[in-house]
């Protein structure tokens, strides 16, 4: 799969990805970390990617456009280090995988993981 991360995560969840055989960037490392979250979600149809967030604004965005993709994981953990995220994702990763392919919203949180098809 293919990965956009954004602002709030960490650079290291990126290459937590890679080292799993992901396709993942950081807005950092292209020196995007300025764009607007309506140019994230362009930026990452255009690329085919997934988009990692922590800022509930994505899912909004892409649930008014109407369209199947991008799909995007948001993240609301009262634990955000690396270490924390990498798990849950790789959980979330495992599990809704053909629901990522296909396009979806999900949103993780401690004690749960809500599912929602794109359209909305």
């Amino acid at each position: 799969m293919r990965f956009l991360l954004d602002m709030g995560l960490a650079e290291s969840t990126a290459q937590f990805l890679r080292t799993n055989g992901h396709d993942a960037v950081h807005l950092r490392e292209q020196g995007l970390q300025r764009l607007p979250d309506e140019e994230i979600v362009v930026k990452a149809v255009a690329e085919a990617r997934i988009v990692l967030t922590h800022d509930l604004d994505f899912g909004r965005i892409v649930a008014l456009s109407g369209e199947h993709l991008p799909s995007v994981i948001t993240f609301r953990l009262s634990d955000m280090r690396a270490q924390n995220v990498n798990h849950y994702l790789a959980d979330a990763l495992t599990r809704f995988s053909e629901e990522l392919e296909l396009g979806a919203l999900i949103s993780i949180q401690n004690d749960s993981i809500r599912v929602r098809r794109l359209p909305v």
